[in-house]
Order: C-alpha cells, then sequence, then structure tokens
C-alpha cells in the first residue's frame, strides 16, 4: 500500500536508522536532509534522495526497530533479552500475560504485539508517569488497547487468577512471590528480571520455599560483527550485561 501521512517508516543510509513519523517537514542528519511529503505515495522498498545526494531507503519498521527507539526515563529491557522472555513464558495469540513493573515499556510493546487482538496484557506499576510513558509508546504501533494498567504497588496479591505467565521487574521481586503464585495457571511458567547477583541469590533462596520448579538462571550477552566480507571481526562495542533472567514454572506441591 503506498505510504501516508501519519505511517512510520525506517530511513536507511549509509548504516544508520532513523525511526520517522511521516509528515510535512524537513528531516535532517548530520550529512543530508530529507522533505518527507516526497515519502508519500511511494511503498516500503523504495528510496527517496536527499537534498545534498545521498540516498534513504524507505524501510518497514520491526518490533525491534520501535523498542531501539522508544521514549525512555528507565533502563529497558533490550530485544536480546525480551526474545527468550516470550519463548520462556509462551506469549501467542489469545494469551494472558502480568507483569509487575513496566518501566518505560519496552516488555510490555513486546508482550501486547505478540498476545494479538484476543489475547490481554495485564501491567502492575506503582509510577504513574511510568505508566503514561508505556501507553505513548505503546500508542505508537497501535497497541495500547491490548494493555490493561493498574496504577498501584502490589503487596499482598495480584487481581486475577489462572493467567497464563507473569514476569516481574521489580527491585525486591521475592516479596511478590505468595502473590504471583496465586494468580498463575498450574504447570505455567513465571520470570523476572535482576541486574545484581545478590537479588538473584535472595530470589532463589525466596522461590525454594514455594512450589516452583525447573528453576533457571541465564545472562544474555549480544556481540555484533562488522559487515566487512574481507576484514570480518566484532564491533569495537557489544552490548553485554543487562540483567539476569530467571525462569521457573508453578507446582501444586513439592
Amino acid at each position: 500500500m503506498p505510504l501516508k501521512i501519519g505511517d512510520y517508516v525506517i530511513l536507511f543510509s549509509e548504516g544508520k536508522r532513523y525511526l520517522i513519523k511521516i509528515k510535512e517537514g524537513i528531516f535532517h542528519t548530520h550529512k543530508d536532509s530529507v522533505d518527507l511529503s516526497e515519502l508519500v505515495g511511494r511503498v516500503y522498498g523504495d528510496s527517496v534522495q536527499g537534498k545534498r545526494g545521498r540516498f534513504f531507503y524507505i524501510l518497514k519498521p520491526t518490533v525491534c526497530d520501535f523498542l531501539m527507539k522508544i521514549e525512555r526515563k528507565t533502563q529497558i529491557i533490550y530485544p536480546k533479552d525480551i526474545g527468550l522472555i516470550l519463548l520462556k513464558l509462551e506469549v501467542g495469540e489469545g494469551k494472558v500475560i502480568l507483569e509487575c513493573g513496566c518501566g518505560s515499556g519496552a516488555l510490555t510493546t513486546s508482550l501486547a504485539y505478540f498476545v494479538g487482538e484476543r489475547g490481554k496484557v495485564i501491567s502492575y506499576e506503582r509510577e504513574e508517569g511510568f505508566i503514561n510513558l508505556a501507553k505513548r509508546n505503546l500508542e505508537r504501533l497501535g497497541l495500547v488497547d491490548r494493555v490493561i494498567f493498574h496504577h498501584k504497588e502490589v503487596k499482598d496479591f495480584f487481581e486475577e487468577r489462572e493467567v497464563d505467565a507473569i514476569f516481574i521487574d521489580v527491585r525486591e521481586p521475592w516479596d511478590l512471590l505468595p502473590a504471583a503464585y496465586k494468580s498463575l495457571k498450574g504447570g505455567h511458567p513465571i520470570g523476572f528480571l535482576v541486574p545484581t547477583t545478590n537479588q538473584v541469590s535472595l530470589l532463589i533462596e525466596a522461590m525454594q520455599k514455594l512450589p516452583f520448579v525447573d528453576l533457571e538462571v541465564l545472562e544474555i550477552l549480544l556481540r555484533p560483527y562488522k559487515t566487512n566480507p574481507d576484514r570480518l571481526r566484532p564491533e569495537d562495542m557489544m552490548i553485554a550485561h543487562t540483567g539476569y533472567l530467571i525462569f521457573a514454572r508453578k507446582v501444586y506441591s513439592l
């Protein structure tokens, strides 16, 4: 379909990706500029020439592109971690996923995308500013209606029961284990993200006191490579430690 005002595109030029919403006006980079009105009527895969002669390729944004360009006030959960979280929690069409701690909404956005139109994400967050920020990021992909936000700090219980999966990203997740256990379906997965080994140890100790099995602790490091076939080697910088992922499943007795 031809592109129109309000559509999002990636303008790709000389290895750089720019996430742009088509509108009237000029988009500037440090090397060139593009009249965004020239994108109207074109299709993904076309190219447009900048004022100084550089070509920009018009690409369709992926969820990953949106995640890396979201408005943020907190450390986000990176795509390298989100991919495994989605698989471990078996996030898919029609699922009901509960999360606690939405932050800037990177994981919330991913969960909302993959539960589909029939699914639902239930997000608990104590900071109203984070909820508003997450909503703005969700709105860019048209996903805000798939998320129910609860502006509250959970202490004793979540309102929902029999959810398909739970993910918790708060400073002291062990305090929420009894509440999470009550809300999760039997045999289903729960996940956590914490940044330090101290928190991992405290969480493991707490989980061993409840009927959770299949406990895993993981860390994912992502190392990109320079795309030069004559001098293939790693990039000088990499996304290394972002957090520890902990996964387990609920059973009814140990």
